[in-house]
């Protein structure tokens, strides 16, 4: 990690409120959406999503509906202030925001299907691979993960990512990490060369 986890939670906390209204590049919206739809064809009625990094709630908040139960973790207290009123206003009951790491996502209930979406790529990859290890510890048998990858030479003249503060992995690297901690890959969505989403399932 090119920053300390207080360092980026300090980071978001300054923008939160302006956040939604920067994420509207065709490439994140193509990615959070795909994050949404292999989710939901994965979720039962019955079943907890558990989104990390969930920032706004953006990913979450659309799942709440087809979920009996949302949880939401980041670090960033300004990021799930926003979560928090978006679910006030949307009536949404079922969904609860609080304090998270990827590594120590402060959450011991079960996580049927596990999503992430634009936020990984802030670890270093060995921190990934921890991560990865952590979510395979909560037992779901769905992880979706959405998020800045590269699927051939990385380009830091993209703009999906900052070289100075994000560490994004290549996607043989995210796909050997969670083949080690027992998922399989089930589908990969290029949506640029530098954007994609995992879809991954747990091995019986």
């Amino acid at each position: 990690m090119k920053r300390t986890v207080e360092e980026h939670a300090e980071r978001f906390d300054e923008y939160a409120s302006d956040y939604d209204e920067g994420q509207n590049s065709p490439e994140y919206e193509a990615c959070a959406s795909l994050v949404i739809e292999h989710a939901r064809d994965a979720l039962r009625p019955d079943e907890t999503v558990l989104d990390l990094g969930c920032g706004t709630g953006a990913i979450g908040l659309a799942l709440a509906n087809d979920a009996a139960r949302v949880v939401g973790r980041d670090v960033s207290t300004g990021m799930m202030n926003q979560a928090r009123a978006k679910a006030e206003e949307a009536g949404l009951e079922n969904v609860e925001f609080d304090y998270g790491e990827f590594r120590e996502p402060n959450y011991d209930g079960s996580a049927d299907v596990v999503v992430s979406n634009f936020a990984m790529h802030h670890l270093s990859d060995d921190e990934k691979r921890e991560a990865i290890a952590v979510i395979a510890e909560l037992d779901p048998h769905t992880f979706v993960l959405g998020d800045v990858m590269f699927f051939g030479e990385p380009d830091p003249e993209e703009p999906f990512y900052s070289p100075d503060v994000d560490d994004p992995a290549t996607v043989g690297v995210l796909a050997d990490a969670l083949t080690d901690a027992g998922f399989a890959l089930t589908a990969v969505e290029m949506v640029h060369q530098q954007v994609g989403v995992l879809v991954a399932e747990r091995v019986a």
